[in-house]
């Protein structure tokens, strides 16, 4: 069971709209390396996890990155609020403004839906947490990508820059955690490096 506390867990505080920005950045909140498709990867993964420690890394980071998605929101919220019509049209913001308004839905920056197929939860151990490193490392990526155009705009820039540090501290909890699983892999797991699980009974190797 989750507390939630109603703070962001980085404050976002943007004085200027930017309705530009706000196409950007939705990315991660909907995208196909965006803090929603996190949070239901890992909250997913945790149920299929036999070893209750990487479990726990599990939903840890999983909560966390709703805590991200919940950020995101806030920062394309207060980018695009207050928004005259001319600046809607201006800035391109228009087409997403006739099925949305100003209301926050999940999309890619390039107005794709989300969509479930972008993760995965293969009940594989050692895929899924490759999977999760992939992911962290790709979400930094875009952030990367992110803080290249918002340079100018600190009261932007604060709060990526935050999240992007979290991509990192996730991808090296979930190499911790690829390290506990490979450690506790015997003939009893169904995973291969596993030389018993790959052997040929009936090849001359």
């Amino acid at each position: 069971m989750w507390n939630y506390e109603k703070r962001l867990e980085f404050p976002v505080n943007i004085k200027e709209p930017n309705a530009k920005l706000a196409q950007a950045i939705i990315s991660q909140f909907g995208g196909p390396d965006g803090e929603l498709a996190a949070s239901m990867r890992y909250l997913s993964q945790r149920y299929s996890m036999p070893y209750k420690e990487v479990a726990g890394v599990l939903t840890d980071i999983g909560t966390e990155e709703l805590a991200h998605l919940e950020m995101v929101g806030a920062i394309v919220y207060q980018l695009t609020r207050n928004l005259s019509m001319e600046e809607i049209e201006r800035s391109g913001f228009d087409k997403y403004y006739v099925d949305h308004t100003i209301g926050i839905w999940p999309q890619a920056a390039g107005g794709i839906p989300f969509n479930a197929c972008e993760f995965q939860c293969k009940g594989d151990i050692i895929t899924d947490l490759f999977e999760d490193m992939a992911a962290e490392q790709k979400a930094r990526s875009t952030y990367d990508n992110i803080l290249r155009l918002v340079n100018d705009c600190p009261d932007v820039r604060e709060p990526i820059k935050f999240l992007r540090e979290r991509e990192i501290v996730h991808f090296q909890r979930f190499g911790e955690a690829l390290r506990i699983t490979t450690e506790k892999l015997n003939s009893k797991n169904y995973y291969a490096f596993n030389p018993g699980f790959d052997r040929c009974d009936n090849c001359n190797n």
